[in-house]
């Protein structure tokens, strides 16, 4: 049973504040606007339950298809995204960075794993051997970057000089840069950071300058997303370009094909393409 077309589309984004999820809800809002049809969203927060109450809020209104934007709608264990194979067989989902493989479902994402694990073994190779990886979530993408993170370091025989570290709010550069100087004094001297976030890699630069460590002389520093952060800082941000704006428009451009009669595609996989700035030696 597939749910007609009423020419609106259904968006599920965790975080509306979020620069990456912003940014995503404006190009495919931008792109479905330029094909004719409208756009509702619903901002969820990251909980499971709001997640599923607001999949099903969506499809009580009759959306012609919903797009969960970002990769938090996919749980950790396969059943916890049970609840988008059932709407999936109700009107078609479309999921930016995540990926399920089931029917009535497209995937496009960016391969945030290789990434992730190609920047790790830039640095490496370029004479990093006491490692950081700064992350905020554990997220589908998030899990994807931090595995790049560790097999470069594995593959690259670095198994005792790296760390993780965690941090929740993503609105506290002051923090960021307040944790990363709780482990320098703890002893803990990197040479290299690598970020799941551009944010992350911004307290990073911040904790640096307070603490007069040059970079990229003596510590470098990479970010993802390639956002505008990159330009805010000095000196300006290494980042992994992720394609978002090509991602979207793919969404928007299967979701289209579908609803004229069409079928899905295969799922899209895009490349991250490491953007080197003046934070790394690369």
């Amino acid at each position: 049973m597939m749910a007609p077309n009423t020419k609106t589309v259904g968006l599920l984004c965790a975080d509306s504040s979020d620069l990456y999820l912003a940014k995503a809800v404006y190009f495919i809002e931008k792109k479905l606007s330029e094909n004719g049809y409208h756009s509702m969203l619903c901002t969820t927060g990251y909980t499971f339950q709001r997640k599923q109450e607001s999949l099903q809020l969506l499809l009580s209104k009759q959306m012609s298809a919903v797009v969960l934007v970002g990769s938090h709608f996919i749980g950790q264990e396969d059943s916890e995204s049970d609840y988008i194979r059932e709407a999936a067989k109700k009107t078609p989902i479309v999921l930016l960075n995540g990926e399920i493989d089931h029917p009535n479902i497209f995937s496009a994402s960016c391969d945030d794993y290789q990434a992730t694990k190609d920047a790790t073994t830039m640095l490496i190779e370029d004479g990093a051997t006491s490692l950081l990886y700064f992350y905020d979530t554990q997220s589908y993408s998030g899990r994807k970057k931090q595995s790049g993170f560790k097999d470069a370091c594995a593959e690259k025989g670095i198994t005792d000089t790296f760390h993780l570290l965690y941090v929740g709010d993503r609105e506290d550069i002051d923090g960021v840069a307040t944790r990363v100087e709780r482990l320098w004094d703890s002893g803990m001297h990197f040479t290299g950071i690598v970020c799941s976030e551009d944010y992350l890699a911004l307290g990073t630069v911040k904790f640096a300058r307070r603490y007069g460590i040059a970079i990229p002389k003596n510590l470098q520093v990479i970010g993802y997303n390639n956002s505008l952060l990159t330009k805010c800082c000095d000196p300006e941000l290494t980042s992994v370009n992720n394609h978002l704006e090509e991602i979207s428009e793919e969404v928007v451009k299967a979701l289209i094909s579908v609803l004229n009669g069409g079928t899905f595609p295969e799922k899209k996989l895009f490349k991250g393409e490491l953007v080197k700035r003046d934070s790394t030696r690369l």
